[in-house]
């Protein structure tokens, strides 16, 4: 079985956690120096790059419906207060520096002077105070990112450059947080508006900070995006960036090879032989933190019984889906901390071989057996029915078919049901309206799974099987609470025996992101995709 675990992002990741007291009291140092990939050409200005996307996006990082198709475009015409470093830890962006009381309380934000909107407004410290007070932390928008900021009470502007973050309780990770998909939006657009229903805004004529600013978008074709010369950092060597809306995975690979697409991260890794046989296209196993899942709704009774989860964990062969559908790319998980968390990271949990007698077992415990001889458990004369929610990206859809066949063998009747990306979004993220669905989630560089786990966040937020344990609730309070790497160690320990114990996601694999470039870009750091587009203008064509 093939295992691509590339050494340097785990020495990389290692040095983070090292430094981890950055996060802490001391004032925030300069960004660190990340590796560089080599150059074997010249590089050349101008020029533009194609970049696959499964959907139209959302011009706005806060909206609920804004995902991963959004999330590559608004990383680039958008920034945080920070950005993941080359060497992981949180660099500055919007905020030159940062400092933290000595009670944890009180997070301090000295703003760059020097930033413009792409309209030619000022930014200021309103517009950060503007976009966590009334947005962020508003409770009935529900705002995408909102549950990793529970603790914080208000945002106070100090002076113009100058903004203070209030906590209930301490946040050792918040230079992260701000640092994954929490841009700022600007305030002279959005006081007095929906945010939601800005269609002006979201779906038109976005207007950020970042290094590339909106020229065009065509419903269901492509987003264009021209480079900002007034860019407070170094301007942007490429001319252009075109998001090519193409649902087909298999359509992303066949203009990689041809050319008309430049990097992304391959959904597909059936596909990854065919690449790496090509000429002229490079291809890199990225580690990242991310863990692939199954979940159930737990708002539905017969999904509470951890037997029926622990059960329907047994029953999958995911050593086998790794080995063909990821081609190797991938180990089993068994709770939601990664190994790319190295400091953090274990695996003395319980485990879930392969065993579909075991699942049979336990859900025959639960009160679910074949009584009718039909093939199909049931309980009270009602067959154990699930519709399977799939939203079409990459490879989900070929998983979930093993999945599906995987569950029927054990008895389960599980009807497989396709749709969209954005129709899956909405039906399963905003509107809660599934019984079963497969997915991902990609979280900053710290072990805090608070937003993912935490019962505050099981009706609204990302706790999407909504579930509720008082347990893991004090322990993942307390492990966002201590600045103490050891303590967290402790901590983090013991809330992964419980996640493999409890099951609040039956955890699949911790995928090894496949990244895929023609061979002329460079200057693309040694990091995952989405960390990549934090430096994008430092991409360049080479001659």
């Amino acid at each position: 079985m093939r295992r691509k675990w590339w050494l340097f992002v785990t020495i990389v990741v290692m040095t983070m956690f090292l430094a981890a007291c950055a996060y802490g009291g001391d004032e925030a140092s300069e960004e660190a120096e990340g590796a560089e990939p080599e150059s074997s050409g010249e590089s050349t200005e101008g020029g533009s790059i194609s970049i696959p996307i499964v959907a139209d996006p959302t011009f706005n990082p806060w909206h609920p419906n804004a995902y991963a198709e959004s999330n590559v475009i608004n990383r680039v015409i958008f920034d945080g207060l920070t950005k993941p470093g080359k060497d992981l830890v949180p660099a500055p962006d919007l905020a030159e520096s940062w400092e933290t009381s000595e009670d944890g309380l009180t997070w301090t934000f000295n703003l760059r002077q020097d930033v413009k909107w792409h309209d030619g407004e000022d930014f200021t410290a309103e517009d950060v105070a503007f976009t966590f007070n009334e947005i962020t932390l508003n409770e009935e928008l529900g705002a995408n990112s909102a549950s990793y900021f529970g603790q914080v009470e208000s945002v106070e502007a100090v002076d113009e450059y100058t903004v203070q973050f209030n906590l209930s309780s301490p946040v050792a990770a918040l230079p992260a947080y701000l640092s994954f998909n929490t841009e700022v939006i600007p305030e002279h657009i959005f006081q007095g508006q929906d945010p939601w229903n800005l269609t002006s805004f979201n779906k038109e004529n976005p207007v950020g900070t970042g290094p590339f600013k909106i020229k065009s978008y065509t419903s269901g074709q492509s987003v264009v995006l021209e480079r900002n010369d007034d860019y407070f950092g170094d301007t942007a060597k490429l001319d252009e960036v075109e998001y090519k809306i193409l649902p087909d995975a298999n359509t992303h690979v066949a203009q990689l090879l041809s050319g008309e697409l430049s990097i992304f991260a391959l959904d597909d890794t059936s596909a990854v032989e065919r690449i790496e046989s090509a000429d002229g296209v490079d291809v890199n196993g990225r580690d990242t933190n991310r863990f692939f899942w199954l979940i159930v709704n737990q708002q539905q009774e017969r999904f509470q019984d951890v037997k029926v989860r622990q059960a329907m964990e047994y029953a999958m062969d995911r050593e086998n889906i790794i080995d063909t559908v990821l081609q190797g790319y991938g180990t089993i998980a068994n709770a939601g901390i990664t190994p790319a968390l190295s400091e953090y990271y274990t695996d003395d949990v319980k485990q879930y071989p392969y065993d579909p007698e075991q699942a049979k077992q336990l859900l025959a415990e639960a009160g679910w057996e074949d009584t009718d001889g039909d093939g199909f458990v049931d309980k009270d004369g009602e067959n154990f029915e699930i519709v399977f929610d799939i939203g079409i990206q990459g490879d989900l859809e070929a998983i979930a078919q093993l999945v599906q066949q995987y569950l029927i063998d054990v008895g389960l009747d599980v009807e497989l049901n396709t749709m969209d990306w954005n129709t899956m979004i909405d039906k399963v993220v905003i509107q809660r309206d599934y019984a079963m669905t497969l997915n991902w989630w990609r979280y900053p560089p710290d072990p805090d799974l608070k937003a993912y786990m935490h019962s505050d966040f099981a009706d609204q937020g990302n706790n999407i099987p909504a579930y509720r344990s008082d347990e893991m609730d004090r322990l993942l309070e307390a492990g966002a609470e201590t600045s103490s790497v050891e303590e967290r160690k402790e901590i983090y320990t013991e809330a992964q025996k419980l996640m493999a114990e409890e099951l609040p996601y039956m955890f699949l694999w911790y995928p090894q992101e496949v990244q895929v470039k023609r061979s002329n870009i460079s200057g693309v750091p040694e990091l995952a995709f989405g960390d990549t587009l934090h430096y994008i203008q430092e991409w360049y064509m080479e001659e």
